[in-house]
Formats: structure tokens, C-alpha cells, sequence
């Protein structure tokens, strides 16, 4: 990813954390995704009072880039408060691994700016994607 693009995505993930709805945790997170045909898409976390049924900020970046044709993913840029750096839970881990290669870099950032980047693959080692399928038929 050319780094002329991190303060986009940087923006683009704040922006969509400022409107996060969190009333119960309070633990507001924007995500920004870079596809690989340039698009910026981001989301934001949606709460619900049944916990499991609330959506990371992550998912719904995936969601915005999907539903605008993108398939891709080049870099990713995660942003939140607090004293430790966020990164992506487990099933998000799994969803960005469905659109990025291995070495897609992941931004984790917080109100300072970026502040770390790992890879697709350092989050999800020996991943189960849609390389694992060669030569199957492939939807996507």
C-alpha cells in the first residue's frame, strides 16, 4: 500500500468511529479498508443489548467494500481508544483473511495515529482461505 494513502484511511476509520454505536461498552471502533482497486471503505462497531448479535467495525468495512463491487483487499486500518492497541477479534481475522493475502498489512492505530502494523497472516497464521479450496469452484 502506498503510504500516501495511510492518512486517508486513517481519516476515513476515525471518521466512521466517531459515529460507532456503543451505549454499552463505550469502546467506540472505526475501520478503514484500502482495496486493491482503490477504494476506501469503512465501518464502525454496531452494539446490540443480545451481545453476540453486534457487528465489528471491521465487518462492516468488509461489507461497504463488497456491496461496492470491491473484492479485494489491500491494507487494512483499525482505530480505537485506550491503553491497549486493538486488533481484529478471531472471526474478523477469518473475514478480512477471505479478501487478503498473507502479507496485507494491518494498521492498528489510536488517537496518536498508527502505532503498529502486522500482516494478514502474523493475525491469522496458517490460515484457512480460499487458497485452501484450489481447484474448487469459488462464488466470489
Amino acid at each position: 500500500m502506498p503510504d500516501d494513502r495511510l492518512p486517508e484511511l486513517l481519516s476515513a476509520a476515525r471518521a466512521a468511529r466517531s459515529r460507532a454505536y456503543a451505549p454499552y461498552s463505550g469502546y467506540q471502533v472505526g475501520a478503514a479498508i484500502l482495496s486493491a482497486a482503490g477504494g476506501v471503505h469503512a465501518g464502525c462497531n454496531v452494539e446490540n443489548a443480545a451481545y453476540p448479535v453486534g457487528t465489528c467495525a471491521e465487518a462492516g468495512a468488509l461489507a461497504a467494500m463488497v456491496a461496492a463491487g470491491d473484492r479485494r483487499i489491500a491494507a487494512v486500518l483499525i482505530v480505537a481508544d485506550g491503553p491497549a492497541l486493538v486488533a481484529p477479534c478471531g472471526a474478523c481475522r477469518q473475514r478480512l483473511r477471505e479478501f487478503a493475502s498473507d502479507d496485507a498489512p494491518v494498521h492498528l492505530a489510536d488517537a496518536s495515529g498508527v502505532r503498529r502494523t502486522v500482516s494478514v497472516g502474523e493475525l491469522l497464521p496458517l490460515a484457512f482461505g480460499p487458497d485452501t479450496l484450489a481447484g474448487r469452484e469459488h462464488a466470489g
